[in-house]
């Protein structure tokens, strides 16, 4: 309750975070644990990136230096059983009864999302409290104490861990169990050789379970990445394991002399040590890991099928509906660019009297409406989430466009019509006419990138610029058609040539609207 309500908080936050990777090592590794220090999961992290290169939207650079960043900001989450220890806590605990009654009484979205995760914070530190007392029984069984004793072989921990972090998929809530039984006394291993630091280290790798499970029908490079995480917490463990085989007294003089007194404090900082330090002695080798997944995982010998258009609605995302969100805005972006790519072509098409575009506005606007019909079954499936009201309004406005969207490309197959019968009853139009024309389609060009700075940048004071620009194309559209009916009466144009001529100009005008409703939809 507490993560995901802080996620909705800082929607906007998170799509911006994930843009700002680029090529630098710092901001991704930043990023990262910046991410999952929020959603307290470094496996919803890690499928969010396999996501992310999978849409090639990430680099295999930029998901290593992310994956490195995650595996810190999972360690958050130990150090909420360390601080339940803490007099205070009783206080914190009220803000479960204070964030249920926000909830019920507030009418404003964001204050019930805040009383939400107000209400989460106090459930967090209650059933901690409950976890401790329950331990606390737990730890005073003499025959639990002598199985956990007994339990000495260190690559017997390791599995344990793994298998077990494998099985839950989180090693944040593995790590917390584990914090919550040192803490109330419990032995774990052999103290002399640092046993329940193993089953720490193991949880590291059972973690990667499930981005290896969501890499499955993902592309070659989203198994990479899913590898890379792989490798990064494997290679760590190896070297921190023969690190501990060689000191095995590392802990009692190290951390373990520093907070003697909370023994639960002292695996919660091993394990933010070990990420730490994994990440200082790998992030100078980025490039290295990519090379080796490279290597590893080959594409297909005859090369990967071309990723479709709607390649950016994968469902790994839907998880974390804000990312999911503005992939669906993304995937009606391209939609866009393709709807007016069609018209592009069925505009040149009339212009030149080339007929052969109808085949490429065809194969265009199949692409379109199979996008149209994976977008909406895709915001179906976002709405089904626990989404903000920011989202909510959102999915509305994308649903919306979608719509306008399709009908600009239905357009466009009108226009390879009237390119059609000009041909079929030879009506030609003078080079004046057909400058007026693409002097009205220049305006509509601009209007679309108006729009864009609306839809997809996000940019509500372009709005005027969208309907001044819309005004113009009515204006222009007017003047057009008082000029063709002077020159009809003048005897300079065929009767013939009206209906399309009209019909024509008419369609344009009518597209201009469509990218007008589309920004409007933003509003």
């Amino acid at each position: 309750m507490l993560s995901d309500n802080i996620e909705k908080l800082a929607t906007n936050k998170l799509r911006r975070w994930f843009d700002k990777t680029g090529k630098s090592r710092l901001a991704g590794v930043g990023i990262g644990a910046g991410v999952t220090a929020i959603i307290q999961s470094s496996s919803a992290t890690t499928v969010m990136v396999v996501g992310f290169v999978n849409v090639g939207l990430m680099s295999l650079f930029q998901a290593t230096t992310v994956i490195m960043g995650a595996n810190i900001g999972t360690t958050v989450t130990a150090y909420f059983s360390v601080i339940a220890d803490i007099p205070f806590i009783e206080i914190i605990t009220v803000f479960t009864c204070v964030g249920i009654f926000m909830d019920m009484l507030c009418k404003k979205d964001k204050s019930k999302t805040i009383g939400m995760m107000l209400a989460g914070l106090g459930l967090v530190f209650l059933g901690l409290q409950f976890m401790g007392m329950a331990m606390d029984e737990f730890a005073q069984q003499q025959v639990v104490k002598d199985f956990l004793i007994s339990v000495d072989n260190r690559l017997v921990l390791l599995l344990a861990g793994i298998i077990i972090t494998g099985i839950v998929q989180s090693s944040s809530a593995v790590t917390t169990l584990i914090v919550q039984m040192v803490g109330a006394g419990l032995v774990i291993g052999n103290p002399s050789n640092s046993g329940v630091l193993f089953l720490v280290l193991g949880t590291n790798i059972g973690t990667c379970v499930t981005a290896l499970l969501s890499s499955i029908g993902a592309n070659t490079n989203a198994k990479r990445a899913a590898l890379i995480h792989l490798m990064f917490n494997v290679f760590g463990t190896v070297i921190f394991s023969i690190f501990l085989l060689c000191w095995p007294g590392f802990m009692d003089a190290t951390i373990g002399k520093w907070f003697a007194n909370d023994p639960g404090l002292q695996i919660a900082l091993f394990h933010t040590f070990f990420n730490v330090v994994c990440t200082c002695l790998f992030l100078p080798f980025v490039n290295v890991f990519v090379k080796v997944a490279t290597k590893l995982i080959r594409p297909r010998k005859k090369g990967e099928k071309e990723a479709a258009d709607t390649v950016l609605l994968d469902e790994r995302f839907l998880s974390t509906p804000s990312v999911a969100v503005e992939q669906a805005n993304k995937a009606a972006t391209v939609m866009a660019g393709r709807a007016m790519e069609s018209l592009k072509i069925a505009f040149d098409g009339f212009v030149t009297e080339d007929e052969s575009a109808k085949e490429k506005v065809d194969e265009l606007n199949g692409r379109i409406s199979e996008m149209e019909r994976a977008i909406v079954a895709y915001l179906i499936k976002i709405s089904s989430q626990d989404v903000s009201l920011t989202d909510e309004k959102l999915i509305s406005a994308i649903h919306h466009s979608t719509g306008d969207i399709l009908r600009i490309s239905e357009l466009a197959d009108n226009i390879t019509k009237y390119t059609r019968n000009c041909r079929r009853d030879g009506i030609e139009f003078s080079a004046g006419v057909k400058k007026s024309l693409q002097d009205m389609y220049a305006k509509i060009d601009e209007l679309y990138q108006k729009t864009l700075d609306v839809f997809d940048k996000k940019d509500i004071t372009a709005i005027k610029a969208v309907d001044r620009v819309e005004d113009d194309v009515d204006a222009a559209r007017k003047e057009m058609i008082a000029d063709h009916i002077r020159r009809l009466n003048e005897g300079k144009c065929k009767p013939q040539s009206s209906g399309i001529f009209i019909n024509l100009v008419g369609n344009l005008e009518r597209a201009a609207d469509h990218l007008t409703y589309v920004a409007h939809a933003f509003d």
